[in-house]
């Protein structure tokens, strides 16, 4: 008997598998299958390690504030394009390093503007930081954009993905993370760029329920989410590991 939910629970990469939390909700997944019952799918609460994702529209954040109320770490929005820089990149880029908090900076891709000068402006605006979490390649459609109504077919997409991360990784020395939505992934990612940690928007349930067998490594789960430090909503994240595997992330290892 398989159990299609339990191959979506990444174990470290190269490490022995514990019996932590998450090993115990996937042993009460398997007993709720055995006994005929329909298995709960884990709930953003079932994971041990969450943080957020912000840019300007969080205004200032008080990072010692963040960090002691439970924000075990940051992606925080650096550029757009080849031409914008977020205003608040640096302060929380530099705050959260003061406050213990790890961070990484993201890129929102943008469909109108060459990869070539989008990679050189990410790189030219980021510092390198050996201590700072992966970059991160926000693929997502733009439906609102007033300045942007492309769509580049698919083969062009990937090219320049290929080009964007393999960019990023010479760079910065990690390999980038994907952030994607439902969308995005169904029409452009489905079954590709396997080799690297996603972080999937999935706010309206668990994610297998939306990206089928994809493997990822930190999950979306709303934006209306608060935390101390921050004043209003905040999108807020959840880590597939426990406290454990987190470490092991951090030093590249997961």
């Amino acid at each position: 008997m398989r159990f299609p939910v339990l191959s979506l629970l990444r174990a470290p990469r190269g490490a022995t598998v514990k019996r932590g939390p998450i090993a115990a909700l996937a042993l009460a997944l398997v007993a709720a299958s055995c006994a005929g019952l329909e298995p709960r799918l884990p709930r953003p609460n079932d994971y041990q390690v969450h943080g957020i994702d912000l840019s300007r529209y969080q205004g200032d954040v008080d990072w010692v504030k963040a960090g002691h109320g439970g924000v075990a770490f940051a992606w925080i929005k650096a550029t757009e394009g080849g031409d914008y820089v977020d205003p608040k990149f640096m302060d929380n880029w530099n705050g959260a390093k003061a406050a213990g908090v790890p961070r990484g900076a993201y890129h929102f891709w943008y469909f109108c503007r060459p990869v070539e000068e989008q990679l050189a402006w990410f790189i030219a605006n980021v510092p390198y930081d050996p201590d700072a979490l992966p970059p991160v390649m926000d693929m997502e459609w733009n439906n609102e954009s007033t300045t942007c109504r492309r769509r580049p077919p698919r083969d062009e997409l990937l090219r320049d993905m290929q080009i964007m991360a393999d960019g990023l990784e010479k760079y910065y020395g990690k390999r980038p993370v994907i952030y994607t939505s439902v969308d995005f992934h169904e029409d452009i990612l489905e079954g590709l760029f396997t080799g690297h940690h996603f972080w999937v928007r999935s706010v309206a349930g668990y994610p297998s329920l939306r990206y089928g067998k994809r493997r990822w490594t930190f999950w979306q789960y709303t934006a209306e989410g608060r935390v101390p430090g921050v004043d209003g909503n905040v999108d807020r994240n959840a880590f597939v590991g426990t406290k454990t595997d987190w470490r092991l992330f951090l030093q590249d290892r997961y």
